[in-house]
């Protein structure tokens, strides 16, 4: 079904803030108004636009963008088959992410290499925003669910070969920062229009500030229109060791730049990579401007418990828990981004807090600040229809009753 001339009477959530009697207005794939139901009902075209009935205390929201997911309903993107992956992101959009990049994890170069060049066509679709790499420059220390076969320092010709594969549609990559020429792996990203982001380390916390810092200035300096200026963390507190008051490492580091607004940290809220109350306080220290709700989901996203692949990595999934089968890990998540913004919630975060880290934050990191993530006037038509539960009631995505 597709929204010609629509509108929806609701409580409206952008942006950081709350219009309890809302107007939201869908003209084909854009955004035609969205503000007080009285400020709608003035305008002289408002007869124009069909009445889409809502539940009594519907709340609608901007659709919700995921910068870090591995896929869902069985597909696993980096071992990505065209017909899986488009089922997957038909899943995903319709559960609320509708934007969102796709992540590879370590493996063989060439199997990231031949996954690049599958999602990019994706990408060229409009499908998914690009793509993420989890690797393979990471810590073998903190490796967490990345096969430690194939880690390694960094390498500028396979960032070249992953880059050309991709077709320009890489955009964040995951590095640890204590790894011989990371320094020039920033760089070299930056110059690229990558967005580096620091996991999966057991750098010092001085290591780890000086990346950031670095990370930081060499965005800041890069002068590429709409293109963020600060680097990401990937998955706080997982992947890395943890806080201690001797030794604070990257954790310490991370929330320090973090809470100056120099750097994203990505928090996956789903009560088993984070506890609610380590969720709650990271919201209540760095405060919702510097952090990334993202979901880490995988194959078994949308699934039952079960067998499952993450990369060349097998990962059995019991009670909703993805681990790898070696060593018991945790392998990725399975919830939704909007499992995990009602998770957020549920730990004592306002909703205008948690919408905003799934959506304006991810937007403007990637480019898409003008495109996506708010409930403004001409922008895309991505928007949820939630209950007064915050559980999913409809999904329009550029317009598309999905």
């Amino acid at each position: 079904m597709t929204a010609s001339r629509l509108v929806l009477f609701a409580t409206l959530v952008s942006d950081g803030m709350k219009v309890t009697d809302g107007a939201l207005a869908i003209e084909d794939d854009r955004i035609a108004f969205a503000g007080n139901r009285d400020d709608f009902l003035a305008k002289e075209d408002a007869g124009q636009f069909a009445v889409h009935p809502v539940p009594e205390g519907a709340v609608l929201i901007p659709g919700l963008i995921d910068l870090h997911c591995h896929g869902a309903a069985g597909a696993d993107f980096a071992a990505p088959e065209h017909q899986a992956v488009t089922e997957a992101l038909g899943y995903l959009h319709k559960a609320g992410t509708t934007t969102l990049l796709a992540s590879l994890v370590t493996a063989d170069r060439g199997a990231m290499v031949e996954a690049a060049e599958i999602l990019a066509e994706f990408a060229e679709e409009g499908l998914i925003a690009g793509i993420h790499a989890e690797g393979p420059f990471l810590s073998e220390a903190r490796c967490g669910a990345q096969d430690p076969r194939f880690l390694s320092n960094p390498q500028p010709e396979f960032v070249d070969e992953l880059f050309a594969a991709s077709r320009g549609q890489l955009r964040t990559m995951t590095y640890a920062p204590e790894l011989e020429g990371s320094e020039e792996l920033i760089s070299q990203l930056v110059s690229y229009g990558v967005v580096p982001s620091l996991g999966h380390t057991n750098a010092t916390a001085t290591q780890t500030a000086d990346s950031l810092l670095f990370a930081r200035e060499q965005l800041r300096s890069a002068g590429v229109d709409g293109f963020t200026e600060k680097p990401t963390v990937t998955h706080l507190f997982n992947g890395m060791p943890p806080l201690h008051h001797r030794e604070p490492g990257p954790v310490a580091a991370c929330l320090e730049t973090a809470q100056r607004e120099d750097a994203y940290v990505e928090l996956i809220g789903d009560g088993v990579h984070l506890s609610p109350d380590t969720v709650r306080l990271m919201f209540n220290l760095v405060r919702a401007r510097s952090i990334l709700l993202v979901s880490d989901s995988m194959a078994a996203t949308g699934l039952a418990d079960g067998s499952y692949s993450l990369g060349p990595q097998e990962v059995n999934v019991a009670d909703g828990q993805a681990r790898l089968a070696t060593d018991g890990s945790l392998a990725g998540g399975t919830a939704t981004l909007l499992q995990i913004v009602r998770a957020t919630v549920a730990a004592g975060i306002p909703l205008v807090q948690a919408v905003y880290a799934a959506t304006v934050n991810p937007a403007s990191l990637i480019g898409l600040a003008d495109e996506v993530g708010s409930l403004h006037y001409g922008f895309a038509a991505d928007v949820l229809v939630l209950d007064a539960e915050l559980q999913l009631v409809e999904t329009f995505r550029k317009g598309q009753l999905l």
